[in-house]
Parts: structure tokens; sequence; C-alpha cells
């Protein structure tokens, strides 16, 4: 299933406290300069419509959460949804998430990562434009603390089979670890949009997490 076309957002909103194009920002990006303070930092990798942004910036407002999307409109449209919310605790940047965390994060900075229904890229030629590589995956390892998790769902057997081989096999997270599917109590009670539409058509989602071990 493909993205959907999106609702219109306000023109007139405000979205300078919640939104940055990556090209404008200077390596190393400090989220303790953006955020203010000192806090957890969570960093979710393809953000979508921005559903896990929106839901994790108000149910946990001891942290601190940054998206980042590569397709412009939807990073608009997520931070337009962080604007509305009226939490201080999120930030979508429009840019190539494997450039954000190879040149602009610090090592041992992030408490967790978050990567939910990346492209699969079918065709066999397009494999290689997958983010969940080695050399990507490297990078997620890099920037998490000791005793932070990577949270990696999909709907796509094969690439999370494939994707979890290369987790065990050649990076140093202890894992898979099973996500259990939780019982959603309203409409928008689920991880991202992607996994609301797979599980009102009854559709297998695959979750997992891998722990990095000091």
């Amino acid at each position: 299933m493909g993205r959907r076309a999106l609702r219109k957002t306000d023109p007139e909103l405000d979205l300078s406290g919640h939104f940055r194009e990556l090209k404008d920002l200077t390596p190393p990006f400090s989220a303790t300069e953006f955020f203010g303070r000192e806090a957890a930092i969570e960093i979710e990798i393809g953000c979508g419509k921005g559903l896990f942004m929106s839901t994790a910036t108000r149910d946990h407002a001891d942290r601190d959460f940054v998206g980042i999307e590569i397709a412009g409109k939807y990073a608009r449209f997520a931070a337009a949804r962080l604007a509305k919310s009226g939490c201080e605790n999120g930030l979508m940047i429009h840019g190539n998430a494997e450039e954000f965390l190879r040149e602009h994060l610090a090592a041992e900075m992030a408490d967790a990562a978050h990567v939910y229904f990346p492209d699969p890229w079918w065709k066999k030629r397009h494999r290689k434009r997958r983010i969940m590589n080695e050399s990507f995956l490297r990078d997620v390892h890099r920037i998490l603390k000791p005793g932070g998790y990577l949270h990696f769902w999909t709907d796509v057997q094969e690439y999370f089979d494939e994707a979890l081989e290369l987790l065990k096999q050649r990076l140093p997270f202890e894992g898979p670890i099973a996500v259990a599917e939780s019982p959603s109590s309203h409409d928008l009670d689920y991880r991202t949009h992607f996994e609301r539409r797979m599980r009102l058509h009854d559709l297998p989602v695959y979750r997992s997490q891998f722990l990095k071990v000091d």
C-alpha cells in the first residue's frame, strides 16, 4: 500500500518551533541547544504523517523527539501536527536520514531509534536503497547510548527477515526482542498510520527491537 494524499495544512501555522531543513543545519546537531534542556532523546527515521511523533511527544513530555523525513510535504505535515498539539518536545527535519545520522549526530547521544514501515524498494535492482543496510545500522548503533533500543517494524516479512539477519550476524546488538501487538482503544491508537492501515485490513505487522549492550 502506498502513501495516501495529505490533507491541506494551514499555511499561516507557525512551524518555526517544530521544523528545520537539514541543508540549513550546521553539524553537530545539539538537541540540548534546540529544546533548551537536558532530556532523553529519541530519533524517528521516516516519519510519514507524523502519528508516532505527535503521540510520543504528548505521552512522554519528559523526553525530546527528533524526526527525519526525506519527503518535504510529509515532514511539514508532521511538523504541523506537532505545532497544533502545542507540545514543545518534538522537531521534524526534512532531509536524508543517512546523512543526518552520519554527519550531524554525535556518538551515544540517543536513547532510542525508531524505524517504522520503511520503503521496501521491491525491485531487486533497487534493494540497495533500503534504509536498513549495514552502513545505516552501524550509525544507529554509534548514536545510541548503551542500553538504548532500536525499534524496527515492517509489513514485509522478507525485509523483516533480511534486516534481522543483518542485525544478528553483523552488528553488536542484543536481540531480536519480541514486541507484542497491543490492542487499540481508539481510532488513532496505533504506532503509525501505516500500522493502523495494516491492522484494519487484518494484515500482518512484523515487530522487533534490539538493545545496544555496553
